[in-house]
C-alpha cells in the first residue's frame, strides 16, 4: 500500500509553474507552450492556479533532454509519448498474458496427471497363458522362443 501512496505523493499537484519551471531548468512560458501542445497537463487549484507534480517536473526534464540533447521537435517528442505510452500498455498486457499462460499450463499440467492417475487404475496388465514372445528371464537355452516364420513368394 505504500507504493500507492509514494505514486499519489509523485503526481500531485504541489508546484506553482515558476517552482516547476527553475526545477526543470527552462522558463514559465515554456511550460505553458508545452502545456497548450497537450505534452503536459498540470493540476489546477481551486483558483484555477497550474500546480505540478514531480511526476510533471520529471517529464519537463525528458522533454528537455529530448528537444536539447538529441535535437528533436515537439511533434517528434509527442511521438516519443506515444510510443512509450503504447509500449507500457503492450508490456502490461504481455504480463497478463504470461500470467494466463501459466495458469492454463498449470490447468492442464493437473488435469494430465489426473487423467494419467485415472488410466492406470483402469489398466490392468494382460498376459494370455503362453503368449509371451520372449521369456522375462532367461534361464537356459531351453526357455527360449522362437518365432517362425513362413515367408511366401509373390
Amino acid at each position: 500500500m505504500a507504493e500507492r501512496d509514494d505514486d499519489a505523493d509523485r503526481s500531485r499537484g504541489v508546484y506553482m509553474i515558476s517552482v516547476a519551471a527553475e526545477l526543470a531548468g527552462m522558463h514559465p512560458q515554456t511550460l505553458r507552450i508545452y502545456e497548450a501542445r497537450g505534452l503536459i497537463t498540470p493540476k489546477r487549484s481551486p483558483k484555477n492556479t497550474r500546480l505540478y507534480s514531480h511526476d510533471d517536473v520529471v517529464r519537463l526534464r525528458r522533454i528537455q533532454e529530448l528537444t536539447g540533447e538529441l535535437g528533436m521537435n515537439l511533434a517528434g517528442v509527442e511521438k516519443v509519448f506515444e510510443l512509450e505510452s503504447e509500449m507500457a500498455r503492450m508490456r502490461r498486457r504481455m504480463r497478463s498474458l504470461e500470467r494466463e499462460a501459466r495458469r492454463v499450463r498449470q490447468e492442464l499440467q493437473s488435469e494430465l496427471e489426473r487423467v494419467r492417475r485415472s488410466l492406470r487404475a483402469e489398466l490392468v496388465p494382460y498376459e494370455p497363458p503362453g503368449s509371451a514372445l520372449v521369456p522375462l528371464q532367461r534361464r537356459d537355452a531351453d526357455d527360449a522362443v522362437r518365432i517362425h516364420i513362413r515367408r511366401t513368394r509373390g
